[in-house]
């Protein structure tokens, strides 16, 4: 489990394919101090360590992974939000996130407010589980949403966030990984039970 505070900023390194599946390293502060087996969401996507060597780390994402998140659009050189998971005497200081990405979004526009910077994303469908002032993980961050619609949400963004995290890299157009909170989706899954 992650809280959605993102720990750092990783580089890609090397993306090499084997099968289906597509070997990443990733080069971090933190790469050192991480050990096999270990569970690190990158830009929200819970992925176990395969190797490590020095600063840098190896995950393996499978095809399924590669489909429906934004992993399949990184290149050598590219940001990528590391958070390791919780441990049981830490600070819960975002909200629960499990790093199970639930789809992605587009940034629609992103607008300087002096000081902060507001984002807008949009769907490719209607199906957004979001609730005014409901927390959601962008990229594994987690975010407060507002002004949300069928297919469109925005957050602000402070300007620690917009510099430590890779959505201060990010464009209009670029994809990002979306995870609802858990206590809405299963609120969804029961009422639409009821209903059928």
């Amino acid at each position: 489990m992650f809280t959605g505070i993102i720990e750092v900023q990783g580089k890609v390194s090397e993306i090499v394919r084997k099968d289906k599946n597509y070997n990443f390293c990733i080069t971090s502060s933190i790469g050192s101090e991480l050990r096999i087996d270990q569970s690190v969401a990158h830009n929200g996507v819970c992925l176990t360590v395969t190797a490590t060597e020095g600063d840098k780390h190896w995950v393996t994402v499978v095809d399924e992974s590669m489909r429906k998140t934004n992993l399949e659009t990184l290149c050598i050189g590219d940001s990528v939000n590391l958070e390791r998971c919780m441990i049981a005497n830490g600070r819960f200081d975002g909200h629960v996130v499990q790093g199970h990405v639930d789809k992605t979004a587009r940034i629609l526009s992103i607008e300087d407010a002096e000081g902060s910077w507001l984002f807008t994303f949009i769907f490719d469908d209607l199906n957004n589980l979001m609730v005014e002032k409901g927390s959601v993980t962008i990229n594994g961050i987690s975010l407060t949403c507002f002004n949300v619609s069928e297919n469109q949400f925005q957050v602000a963004i402070i300007p620690y966030t917009y510099e430590h995290t890779n959505l201060g890299v990010l464009k209009g157009g670029d994809r990002v990984n979306i995870e609802f909170d858990i206590i809405g989706k299963y609120v969804e899954k029961i009422l639409s039970k009821r209903i059928s």
